[in-house]
């Protein structure tokens, strides 16, 4: 049965009839075509579908609508545009972190919430930030120094 949901989508508000029990991954990719977020397992044990939800890192395939009703979701084309990229991604190419590709938008967004609420993570605490991300093409270790160089050449603000 559907019914009137709001969701926050990158600044923006969208109100939709929907099913509220509907995984808000299918809402972002299937009606405001989002890309970032991406289908893997279904089952929040991959990371691909990533997005903030509040500022955290949160699985999008097991997240209803109605869940994330009311809240600020970001997905990772609120960070940075072709021209002008976010700290985070400018690292990700020049470390060249991707392989196929498919994990870089939940490694990106659970980078992201770490940076916010510590902007000097050691390795060790960028590794665990990542954990909940699954890179099957190996370039996990990649992707940690990516996230350790954006952290040390993004300014922090006091």
């Amino acid at each position: 049965m559907s019914q009137s949901i709001t969701l926050r989508v990158n600044g923006q508000s969208h109100t939709a009839q929907l099913d509220p029990e509907m995984p808000l991954l299918y809402f972002l990719r299937n009606a405001l075509e989002l890309n970032g977020p991406k289908y893997g397992c279904g089952v929040q044990q991959c990371g691909a579908c990533m997005v903030l939800l509040d500022g955290a890192a949160q699985p999008s395939c097991v997240l209803t609508v109605r869940q994330a009703a009311e809240r600020e979701i970001e997905t990772l084309e609120s960070l940075g545009t072709p021209d002008r990229l976010h700290p985070l991604q400018r690292a990700f190419v020049e470390v060249q972190a991707a392989q196929c590709g498919y994990c870089l938008n939940g490694a990106i967004l659970c980078a992201k919430a770490l940076l916010d609420e510590n902007p000097s993570p050691t390795r060790a605490e960028i590794s665990a930030a990542l954990e909940r991300v699954l890179c099957r093409c190996g370039t996990h270790s990649r992707i940690v120094r990516a996230v350790a160089r954006a952290a040390e050449t993004t300014p922090t603000t006091e």
